[in-house]
């Protein structure tokens, strides 16, 4: 009888993670399934409980749930390194994001600025807030439900300018990406690997951990807008 391993992780992973899976059940003949949610939620069902093998979660949210006793702390492994971009609905016009100050014009400018839960949304804000545009764009910020990418809401045209993860706007209709953040205020996340203390099949789990993070899976990472971590 085959294992089959499950897996919860955030959407930024949610493609990335499906095409490693594949990946390894074609070379082990071990199925690997992700359900792929909002990172808090996914946080919140693995604290809760719920029977997983594996997580994938930003790095810092991973910690906590080592902390909580959830994830065993010697099976954390990074993954990638997943940088947020900048788009505009397609056919828009597009302002110049090259720079940090370029890019503070082009918030200062904008109708409505969308970005995500979880960290790079929290470090957006934090960068407002370096800027001294917390208070003057407050009213213009619109924070994209969990598991909804801020690019359905840019396509839409309910969020004029949106910040996401590169992996989860690289292939929406609808949105132009213009770029990456400027250099000096990258926001870059890395997304982690743990084995949930609940699995029951732990050495299969760690043998797919180890796939994921080998060179054998760069490629994949690379076509998803991601780096290896």
């Amino acid at each position: 009888m085959r294992t089959r391993i499950t897996g919860i992780s955030s959407m930024a992973t949610r493609l990335v993670l499906a095409e490693l899976a594949g990946a390894w059940r074609a070379r082990s003949g071990v199925e690997a399934v992700f359900e792929s949610v909002g990172g808090v939620d996914a946080a919140k069902r693995v604290q809760a409980g719920e029977p997983f093998d594996v997580v994938v979660l930003d790095a810092d949210a991973l910690d906590r749930l080592i902390a909580g006793g959830q994830v065993l702390a010697d099976s954390k492994t990074g993954l990638v390194r997943s940088g947020v971009a900048i788009a505009v609905r397609a056919g828009s016009a597009r302002p110049d994001v090259s720079s940090e100050e370029a890019l503070k014009r082009a918030v200062l400018a904008a109708r409505t600025i969308g970005h995500s839960t979880g960290p790079s949304g929290t470090a957006l804000l934090k960068l407002f807030e370096r800027w001294g545009l917390a208070d003057a764009i407050r009213g213009r910020i619109v924070q994209a439900p969990p598991g909804v990418p801020v690019g359905h809401l840019v396509a839409k045209g309910e969020v004029e300018l949106g910040f996401q993860q590169l992996s989860e706007m690289m292939n929406l209709p609808g949105i132009a990406v213009l770029g990456p953040m400027p250099p000096g205020c990258e926001i870059v996340s890395t997304f982690s690997a743990g084995l949930c203390a609940a699995s029951e099949q732990p050495e299969a789990v760690r043998a797919l951990i180890e796939f994921m993070h080998s060179p054998a899976a760069a490629d994949a990472k690379q076509r998803h807008g991601m780096d290896p971590a």
